[in-house]
């Protein structure tokens, strides 16, 4: 990142559910500090229990990959099967679950180096196709960067939340050589 050293990848585990929370809660911070409160909310993801659970999950899933910087995670990928609320695949697919990266090094290719590792975990399984959905609300924003990583829109879809207003969402799909 700007005049530091690469980020180096390796295997999540449950210890690293912390990890996953605070880069989760300096992500939504940095959202609503731009007005941008329709994909993750305005509370910090440690302390809601539904999120905690969802971090605890991933940790343990097998499925989570960090970035890091000096030992300090900067990144994290959760890959794995497909979120119930989005239709199924067609074919066989690696899932992009979470992405989100610390603010700090944004513009930095720390998402594009994440999802380029993705993509490289499904071509060893034999899979050549990598999904990801996304919030598609708001300006558009989020969708349109993972067209620029390669990911073409497929499904939109909505996700009804009691008492909090309807999610728009958007699936990509990436083919993979």
């Amino acid at each position: 990142m700007t005049g530091q050293q690469s980020p180096s990848l390796r295997p999540g585990g449950p210890a690293d559910a912390p990890a996953v929370l605070r880069l989760l809660d300096d992500a939504t911070a940095w959202l609503v500090a731009r007005g941008r409160t329709g994909q993750w909310g305005t509370g910090p993801a440690s302390t809601d229990a539904r999120r905690i659970a969802q971090a605890d999950a991933w940790a343990r899933g097998g499925g989570l990959w960090l970035a890091t910087l000096a030992d300090r995670p900067v990144g994290a990928l959760v890959v794995g099967a497909a979120n119930e609320h989005v239709p199924p695949a067609v074919e066989p697919e690696l899932y992009v679950n979470l992405l989100v990266t610390d603010r700090a090094h944004a513009g930095a290719g720390l998402g594009g180096r994440l999802l380029a590792h993705a993509a490289e975990l499904a071509r060893e399984r034999g899979l050549r196709l990598l999904r990801v959905d996304c919030y598609a609300g708001g300006d558009g924003a989020l969708a349109r960067w993972y067209e620029r990583q390669g990911f073409t829109p497929t499904d939109p879809f909505t996700v009804e939340r009691p008492g909090r207003g309807p999610w728009p969402g958007q699936v990509l799909v990436r083919r993979l050589p």
